[in-house]
């Protein structure tokens, strides 16, 4: 059985969307943490998390400003600047803006603090095994939908009823009913209706690279000190 996934964050952990590229059937699940999703027999071929991969020691990554370059104005926001690496050792907010403040004279946004403990779990991993990243792959959901519609990008926020609109008639050609029963089940998954469908963006990413043909943002990417590519796979 070969499976591909693609994972992002929720309340609960991480909500795991997968195909079975045999059978093709999707299936979904929640893992508490970035260490579960690789556990057992279902390790997938290929897994694109929306999370980042890869931080530098002082100035932002390419990757994100790469990124909301092709979103353009009305959605390039959704790309939250990561963290430098120093900052993985704050144990507040106010201890990361002073760690930032420090380095570069600025102050870390609340949204990339909200996600530090995930950051800080998926960077704990794979500085450990850079060669994971053969299989584990960052991806933006927003940029996967950008190149979804044809590189056009949804105008709505994704938090909005017009904006899950948008997207749901993205992933329903693709996914079929499984969009619609893993949305019914986010309450199981301890997730929000857009974590879902960030989820199915993903796995519409890893498919891609599974399949060869995706891309990535830049083009020649970024070497962290650990090792790892700092990029925006599409």
């Amino acid at each position: 059985m070969k499976i591909i996934s693609g994972a992002d964050g929720c309340r609960g952990g991480w909500v795991v969307v997968s195909k079975d590229l045999e059978s093709g059937n999707i299936s979904w699940r929640l893992c508490r943490t970035f260490e579960d999703i690789l556990k057992g027999t279902d390790f997938p071929e290929v897994l694109a998390i929306d999370i980042p991969i890869g931080l530098k020691e002082k100035g932002g990554r390419l990757c994100d400003q790469s990124a909301r370059k092709v979103l353009g104005p009305v959605r390039s926001s959704s790309v939250f600047s990561a963290p430098l690496q120093q900052v993985l050792k704050s144990t507040s907010y106010l201890e990361a803006c002073s760690i930032r403040e420090g380095i570069e004279g600025k102050r870390m946004s609340r949204q990339a603090y909200a996600i530090l403990p995930k950051i800080r779990e998926v960077d704990a991993v794979m500085s450990s095994a850079p060669n994971l990243q053969s299989q584990v792959r960052e991806v933006h959901p927003e940029v996967s939908f950008h190149f979804m519609n044809e590189a056009r990008t949804p105008l709505q926020s994704k938090k909005t009823a017009s904006g899950r609109q948008e997207r749901l008639a993205l992933l329903t050609p693709i996914f079929g009913d499984g969009v619609f029963q893993a949305l019914e089940a986010r309450r199981e998954l301890s997730s929000q209706p857009d974590d879902v469908l960030d989820a199915f963006a993903a796995l519409w990413t890893a498919e891609r690279i599974y399949q060869g043909v995706a891309r990535p943002l830049p083009e020649f990417p970024e070497v962290d000190s650990k090792g790892l590519r700092m990029e925006i796979v599409y």
